[in-house]
């Protein structure tokens, strides 16, 4: 029974509260007057800790308030932001173009390629659906057909009225022209399957590099747009003697070649990983396999890894397609194999422009090399299985692992420091090993009367008829021929590094001939070998491209041994119809060096101008005798003609000298 108005109900009560209070003191008359007075202490103490919180929220809350409204205006306030900084840079641009539009034309062009990239973006996000449903009525495949008739008329037609009227003036271009042909017929002849050939890819392959060639080499925008590129490579790649002068001191870096190329593939390296990590170079390759293979009707991972070429070396173009090796056809693979044989990576082109090599020839022949590998590689192993990769739209690419920028150039710049080990071991290992091999051939001559016997003479007489129908001038043939075979039984590093001691003998204006032996080359010739010596289609390039497409895929050893040999021979073909292209293509540029003119100014050292204009002076020259020699001509009648031919004498012997 509850009893509530007793002493127990009152003691009840009491331990309650006490039990709720631990502040009340409990005695047998009640509660005691000093609990409660700390009972109202307490209160006094718990509500002063309550009412600070709230003193703080409520001095805080501007602070939220803002955060709240940042966070809710965040994309306004992007853009307006960003709207600020476009106006920024407008002003910032237009100040630089109207004070000197020429030393502000690479910020130019760099403005123009991102206005095209953000132009594409917007047309491609609300127009591209109209543009689909625009184009629909041409996948009708009568006019199809119809369409595809005429553009091949009109473009069969145009070829041949182009070579009549262009070869007219040099009819040796038709040369080169044949040679391209050569070279095609003979890649037919060795085809795998010869009825399986996709002559859509072959033909657009070589079309597409025909024109690229047109646009580079004879048209006045494009050759100056790629000489400004190599000109801005170069300038570029002159930043690494700061890293190496740095390390290795001036002296090294200016006279040893070590410290000259191989620092640069260093900084290369570094430049390429941070263009990687940021999406450039995936971006690029994506467009250009996009467009090689809406052209060539090639499946996209090998279009992919034969568009990487052009940037990364051929163990790691693969690397872009590595979840796909494993189901790729015997013609797919040849093609990845082609692309890496018949192109340069970025990396090594810097230590290549380091020679002296011409930097837009060798930027235009690695291009161009990417639609002729796959034009090739489908002519020598067409398509004969079912690709599981016909109908997939694309490839995408990752971004690389790297946290922030700065991980990217470290890993670049120590990824490449293999790379430069391996390029030194091969150049110290091949210049010896080429070293002795001469050295026994020409032991071996002399034991039955021949002198002088090496590997680059029996190159130069093996492989001269097919350096001719390149286009090279039958007096150049040897000397091209020497350093294509260099490059196919060694290394193109040694090839390039023979062929720019001939161009710096030319451009010091060393005499042509000496003692019967030509000295150096033709500019014609240089272009034409630049465009040859241009992939790792080498014998050693073997073992690199097996080694690391089997720890990609090691189940498909055999396979990759079985068209291995065969994609070294088609990029090595696709480097040779380069240089033929080149060879139709060039023609002299800029104005001849007016020898009148030069002649009659104070020149005492040799230079390639001194030794042709002198060359032209002692052609010009008559000999009468014991007279004077006299001077026919556009030297007629010019009071310094006697002056310029005793400094031409003193430079050159000729028999006008005697």
């Amino acid at each position: 029974m509850e009893k509530t108005n007793g002493r127990e109900g009152i003691a009840l009560s009491t331990v309650e509260i006490g039990i709720e209070n631990p502040g009340l003191e409990l005695t047998e008359e009640g509660i005691n007057p000093e609990g409660t007075r700390k009972i109202e202490e307490r209160g006094h103490s718990l509500g002063d800790g309550l009412e600070r919180p709230t003193q703080q929220r409520r001095n805080l809350q501007p602070f939220t308030r803002a955060r709240s409204f940042c966070k809710t205006h965040a994309a306004l306030f992007k853009k307006v932001l960003l709207s600020l900084l476009c106006l920024a840079y407008a002003a910032y641009f237009l100040a630089a173009c109207i004070l000197n539009f020429h030393r502000a034309l690479a910020l130019f062009v760099l403005t123009c390629l991102v206005l095209l990239v953000l132009v594409h973006r917007f047309l491609k996000r609300f127009f591209g659906e109209k543009l689909t449903r625009c184009l629909k009525p041409l996948e009708n495949s009568c006019l199809k057909l119809w369409m595809k008739c005429v553009f091949a008329g009109v473009s069969l037609v145009g070829l041949i009225l182009w070579l009549a009227l262009d070869t007219a003036q040099r009819p040796e271009q038709l040369i080169s022209f044949a040679g391209i042909c050569m070279f095609t017929l003979i890649l037919f002849a060795c085809s795998k399957h010869h009825s399986a050939v996709s002559w859509r890819a072959v033909l657009w392959g070589l079309g597409l590099q025909f024109v690229f060639g047109i646009l580079v080499i004879r048209t006045d925008p494009g050759f100056n747009a790629f000489q400004w590129l190599g000109n801005q490579i170069q300038i570029f790649l002159n930043y690494t003697v700061a890293g190496s002068s740095f390390v290795f001191g001036d002296m090294l870096v200016k006279d040893i070649f070590a410290f000259q190329a191989l620092p640069i593939i260093l900084f290369f390296g570094c430049v390429m990983s941070i263009l990687y990590y940021l999406g450039f170079v995936q971006w690029v390759v994506q467009k250009i396999a996009w467009f090689l293979q809406i052209t060539m009707g090639t499946t996209a991972p090998e279009t992919l890894a034969v568009a990487g070429n052009i940037f990364v070396g051929m163990t790691e173009a693969p690397l872009l397609i590595r979840p796909y090796l494993a189901d790729m056809t015997l013609s797919e693979v040849h093609a990845v194999m082609t692309g890496g044989f018949a192109t340069i990576s970025g990396t090594v082109l810097g230590a290549f422009i380091s020679f002296g090599i011409d930097t837009s020839s060798l930027i235009s022949a690695s291009v161009m090399a990417a639609p002729s590998a796959l034009a090739l590689s489908k002519l020598v192993y067409p398509e004969v299985e079912e690709s599981k990769f016909k109908n997939k739209e694309g490839v995408k690419l990752p971004r690389g692992k790297e946290k922030n920028v700065l991980e990217a150039a470290s890993n670049g710049a120590t990824d490449a420091i293999g790379l430069a080990a391996n390029v030194a071991a091969n150049l110290i290992a091949f210049l010896a090993v080429l070293a002795f091999i001469n050295a026994a051939l020409s032991w071996l001559g002399e034991l039955v009367d021949i002198q002088g016997l090496t590997f680059q003479v029996i190159c130069s007489y093996i492989l001269r008829p097919m350096v001719f129908m390149m286009g090279v001038e039958w007096a150049d043939c040897p000397m091209v021929a020497e350093m294509v075979g260099i490059k196919f039984f060694t290394n193109e590093f040694v090839a390039y590094q023979q062929l720019s001691q001939y161009k710096n003998k030319r451009l010091s204006g060393v005499e042509e001939w000496i003692g019967g032996e030509k000295q150096w080359i033709s500019v014609r010739a240089e272009i034409i070998t630049t465009f040859s010596l241009c992939g790792f289609a080498n014998l050693s390039s073997i073992g690199i491209t097996l080694g690391g497409l089997t720890s990609m895929v090691p189940h498909r050893k055999s396979d990759l041994s079985k068209v291995v040999v065969s994609a070294l021979f088609t990029g090595a073909c696709v480097s040779l119809i380069s240089a033929c292209v080149a060879g139709i293509l060039y023609v002299p540029r800029g104005a001849e060096t007016d020898c009148v003119s030069f002649l009659n100014t104070s020149f005492t050292n040799r230079t390639y101008e001194t030794y042709v204009c002198c060359r032209e002076l002692f052609r010009s020259t008559s000999l009468n005798g014991t007279n004077p020699p006299s001077f026919p001509g556009p030297w007629e009648d010019k009071e310094f003609s006697a002056i310029a031919l005793a400094k031409c004498c003193d430079l050159y012997t000729n028999a006008v000298c005697a």
